[in-house]
């Protein structure tokens, strides 16, 4: 039996009008706020968000009257959770090292670890206020000892959202902007009369924010391409359709564009599944949503074995990955094209989201082909260096560059390695020739 897709979404050239249109109004819109800065940006903010105030930069005081509106409970639950990011970036970061070593006598080479200098962080807040996303992106450059973080979110019913100023705050932010969408990736690396450009954006974010970063992107770095969200369940018989189900809705309420796949060697639970959505979907407040993405996004893949389930995964590449089977770490050791991987039934796409401590910034649209996800070492720049120490290290590599260098017709490299040739190691080295 052949792989088998018991519900499909909406055909890939359908999808891709829908990105032909994004890519249109994103590109008029950056041209936009290149053009008006300031005043561009007021614009989209009050069409599009319906807000407009004299500043979008919170002062301190703006910034502690809105933490004062949580209870102590949300203010520990967001430190609880910092906590957690904090500490796995911070391991990582102790695994990033500088080096330095001597490849021969007198001859140094190092490289260095250096923070980007300025990163503008976009957490998204229009649809639901994205607490977590602060951590991730905020928390984790601070950790990264980047010295001038840029924090924007849009308004939550036409207001800045407490939970997501405070935890933007608590992780290090230095500027908070309440601006969303297109105007707030342009903003910060177009830069406004207002707002000193960034060197790198990061975040996730719609398809609109999505596609602002990949054309800005050679102007500014980027994290990487995190789009709506994805989300992939590869389950055998070892665990029910209710587990499935809400996994595959837990991430499509999201969105309307939202990716949620089934992949599976069990025809029972397939259609259990599928029945077992439609039950949730019945309860789901957020199922407006939720429904809209299973239609067009929503897929059930049937396989043969657990190889073909293994296929099937990495030539979709999934930002997020569940696996609940009798082998989850064979899938671990196997799989290579993903976001993250989550495996077992105890713990869940959403814990990743919010709290456990990996980031959720993490590869859509098949770009976990060639990234992994946000992590501290995206805010470091690894640059090397080199030193000669010796007149006889300086001669003895300068010969061997000057050879090199004119057997690929390079006369001006070579006479750079003959001059150190002539002056450190006291040969007369004809003009334009191979030092012999």
């Amino acid at each position: 039996m052949a792989i088998r897709h018991l519900k499909t979404g909406r055909p890939a050239d359908l999808r891709n009008e829908d990105d032909e249109k994004v890519r249109a109004t994103v590109e008029a819109t950056l041209k936009d706020i290149e053009s008006r800065g300031d005043v561009a940006v007021r614009e989209l903010s009050e069409t599009f968000d319906g807000y407009a105030p004299q500043s979008f930069r919170l002062s301190q005081d703006e910034i502690d009257a809105l933490i004062a509106q949580l209870t102590p409970r949300e203010i520990e639950d967001i430190h609880f959770a910092q906590a957690q990011v904090r500490a796995f970036a911070e391991a990582q970061r102790a695994s990033m090292l500088d080096i330095e070593i001597e490849t021969l006598p007198g001859v140094i080479l190092g490289h260095r670890n250096i923070p980007v200098q300025s990163v503008g962080c976009y957490v998204p807040g229009g649809k639901f206020p994205m607490v977590a996303s602060a951590h991730m992106s905020v928390l984790t450059a601070a950790v990264a000892g980047v010295p001038r973080i840029v924090a924007c979110t849009p308004p939550f019913k036409g207001k800045p959202n407490p939970g997501v100023i405070a935890a933007m705050h608590f992780g290090g932010a230095h500027e908070i902007h309440v601006l969303g969408g297109i105007q707030a990736i342009g903003a910060m690396a177009i830069g406004t009369e207002t707002m000193e450009p960034v060197h790198m954006l990061v975040g996730p974010g719609n398809a609109f924010v999505a596609e602002a970063k990949r054309q800005l992107f050679g102007r500014v770095g980027i994290d990487l391409f995190a789009g709506p969200t994805e989300t992939m369940v590869i389950a055998d018989d070892t665990v029910d359709a209710e587990m499935c189900a809400t996994d595959l809705l837990g991430q499509a309420e999201h969105g309307y564009n939202s990716p949620a796949v089934l992949v599976t060697n069990s025809e029972s639970l397939a259609t259990a599944t599928l029945a077992e959505v439609e039950r949730i979907l019945s309860i789901l407040p957020t199922a407006e949503t939720a429904r809209k993405s299973w239609e067009d996004y929503g897929e059930v893949i049937l396989c043969d074995s657990y190889d073909e389930m293994l296929a099937v995964a990495d030539d979709i590449a999934s930002e997020h990955v569940q696996v609940m089977t009798d082998r989850d770490d064979w899938y671990l050791e196997n799989m290579t094209c993903y976001g993250a991987l989550f495996l077992g039934p105890r713990t869940n796409v959403a814990n990743g989201d919010k709290v456990i401590g990996t980031n959720h910034t993490l590869p859509t649209r098949k770009a976990g082909r060639y990234t992994g996800g946000l992590w501290v070492g995206k805010f470091l720049k690894t640059h090397s260096y080199q030193k000669v120490t010796t007149d006889a290290a300086a001669a003895e590599i300068g010969e061997y560059c000057s050879r090199l260098c004119m057997l690929e017709g390079f006369v001006g490299h070579a006479e750079q390695a003959n001059l150190r040739v002539r002056r450190y190691g006291g040969r007369n080295v004809a003009y334009g020739t191979a030092a012999e």
